[in-house]
């Protein structure tokens, strides 16, 4: 079986990186990795491939920035080729970015099959432009690999067959796991042993000058008593410095690796954040995680993990600050199937489909 995935942003090399492992220890299995260079930046992505032992890719389609539109169209542009010159006999894509979709797209539009890996996710915004990746792709996958009983629970609603569905659990967690050892203390990097690690990057938070303004102002409220670490995304740098916020008191850093990231995550007193993988591996960690949406596509973490909405409410931000810093924090614990092992999951689903296409090639030829 030759399988090919498609990468784009530093959220689907964590994904990816665990089934290329698992792949590996597949004889018949043959690999081609196309990344379309969504996020650009070379030198941080191929920090993530070092830290993740990823293959340098087969083919890079250099895409780099532009509007949802011209970012999706460009992809599909210079995916087909790629496609029709290696030939692969499934494609699997990963997560809810543009090129996932745009992956998609050219897939159904040449009949390769597709893989969706972490599919079945919604946070029932279509405002979100992930969400429409997410639902467009899940309508054209041929298998939907799921992190979570509710990821089962939302395709069936929409009408997906029930054997397309196959829930492996989480490939983050998997790489979480596999990287742990090496995430040393974020001590060791001089930071101090009690701090709030906060990350901001959704335009519904960022874009808007008094939403982002009314977060940085009750965050700096517990700058007295915790230290406040910033790695800050180029959206969220041009917004500060457009809107001329001041933030003079947060210790802003450039975006780090993986490994530091996991770092600074595993040792933080809290997370802030508006991100949707943050939410998962936080809930793995046992880290208290306060996320400034008013939806989550992984209801899980809430129901299950550490994981607190706060939606741009100022005041619920400062009240669950204060009971984290009280010691009164929610307690979480691990949901099933994130344990390690989701990207052996998936790797015998594609094994059966390849014994039963082998099969029924046999009885045609016969």
């Amino acid at each position: 079986m030759h399988i090919c995935h498609v990468v784009g942003a530093r959220p689907n090399f964590v994904k990816a990186a665990p089934v290329i492992w698992a792949l590996e220890h597949w004889p018949e299995a043959r690999q081609t990795l196309v990344h379309t260079g969504q996020h650009y930046d070379q030198n941080l992505s191929q920090i993530f491939f070092s830290q993740l032992k990823m293959p340098q890719p087969d083919a890079n389609l250099e895409v780099g920035s532009g509007s949802h539109a011209w970012q999706t169209a460009e992809v599909m542009k210079r995916l087909e080729p790629v496609l029709l010159e290696r030939n692969p006999d499934i494609v699997l894509v990963y997560g809810d970015v543009n090129s996932t979709v745009a992956a998609a797209l050219v897939c159904a539009k040449l009949l390769i099959p597709i893989g969706h890996v972490e599919a079945g996710l919604r946070s029932f915004d279509l405002t979100m432009p992930e969400e429409i990746n997410r639902m467009v792709t899940d309508r054209l996958a041929d298998l939907l690999f799921t992190p979570s009983e509710d990821d089962d629970v939302n395709l069936a609603n929409e009408g997906i067959r029930a054997e397309k569905i196959h829930r492996v659990g989480n490939v983050m967690i998997d790489s979480l796991i596999r990287l742990l050892p090496d995430a040393k203390p974020a001590s060791m990097n001089n930071f101090p042993e009690r701090y709030a690690l906060l990350t901001l990057h959704r335009p519904s938070n960022v874009d808007d000058n008094a939403s982002l303004q009314n977060i940085l102002d009750a965050i700096l409220e517990v700058r007295g008593q915790l230290t406040v670490i910033f790695p800050v995304h180029p959206r969220t740098r041009q917004r500060i410095e457009q809107f001329g916020i001041r933030v003079d008191k947060l210790q802003f850093m450039e975006p780090v690796p993986y490994i530091e990231f996991l770092s600074l995550m595993r040792h933080a007193t809290v997370v802030i954040t508006d991100s949707g993988g943050i939410q998962e591996e936080t809930t793995y960690l046992g880290v208290p995680c306060l996320t400034l949406r008013s939806n989550t596509e992984r209801p899980v973490t809430v129901t299950l993990g550490t994981n607190v909405l706060i939606g741009q409410d100022p005041g619920r931000l400062r009240i669950e600050l204060s009971k984290i810093l009280a010691g009164k924090q929610k307690k979480g614990s691990v949901p099933p199937l994130w344990d390690g092992h989701a990207a052996e999951r998936i790797v015998e689903v594609l094994r059966k489909q390849a014994d039963r296409s082998m099969d029924r090639k046999r009885a045609t030829d016969e």
